[in-house]
């Protein structure tokens, strides 16, 4: 995979950069890891800027965390009550804890998007409740971006000082990233073995 992401960043620059972002965070199985590294070794070569790289993968996985948003805003509680209903075992949800996370978020908002967009994996899932929680448009735009900008820069800025040695962030991050996916898995499965409805 990290050959046909440097053959189009090589190719497209920052416009490829920015397309990959976008799918990272549509389809996070592309690891940001290895895009915003390569982009930053493209910097350090000079085909393109540092800062210029940063700001196409913050517009790319932007678009792609609003498409989130706006799906899960339009989805909203309406709609989504008749699959809890239905599909509440294998969401791992009942309505009362649905209740419960809503007014978790309305007091953490701000902290759990600005923090989750830096979480390796986690972050493609954290427009999911701000949208069907309806976090405000101009907050979540706001520490959204802020946060993106935050592991965007910090993948970049590591790739242009490692140079041709930019392997060893997915390295190390890789890991990461895969420990965070083996937890949410463990979490789930014993979240369906274990789920009983409680009365709203």
């Amino acid at each position: 995979m990290a050959d046909w992401v440097r053959e189009l960043i090589e190719q497209s620059s920052y416009l490829g950069v920015m397309l990959l972002m976008f799918l990272e965070t549509v389809f996070p199985p592309i690891p940001s890891e290895v895009i915003m590294s390569l982009a930053g070794l493209q910097a350090a070569r000079g085909t393109m800027s540092l800062w210029g790289a940063i700001a196409a993968g913050t517009v790319g996985a932007m678009a792609g965390n609003i498409a989130w948003y706006a799906f899960a805003r339009w989805l909203g509680y309406d709609r989504f009550q008749p699959l809890i209903e239905r599909y509440g075992r294998w969401l791992t949800l009942d309505w009362r804890e649905l209740k419960r996370a809503d007014a978790f978020f309305d007091r953490f908002d701000k902290w759990f998007v600005f923090i989750g967009r830096m979480l390796p994996t986690v972050r493609s899932l954290v427009s999911i409740p701000a949208g069907l929680f309806e976090m405000p448009w101009k907050p979540f735009l706001f520490w959204s971006t802020l946060g993106t900008f935050g592991w965007t820069a910090g993948l970049a800025t590591a790739g242009y000082i490692l140079g041709s040695n930019y392997e060893d962030v997915d390295r190390y991050l890789g890991p990461i990233s895969t420990g965070v996916i083996v937890v949410l898995l463990l979490w789930y499965v014993i979240r369906v073995l274990t789920w009983k409805p409680k009365p709203n």
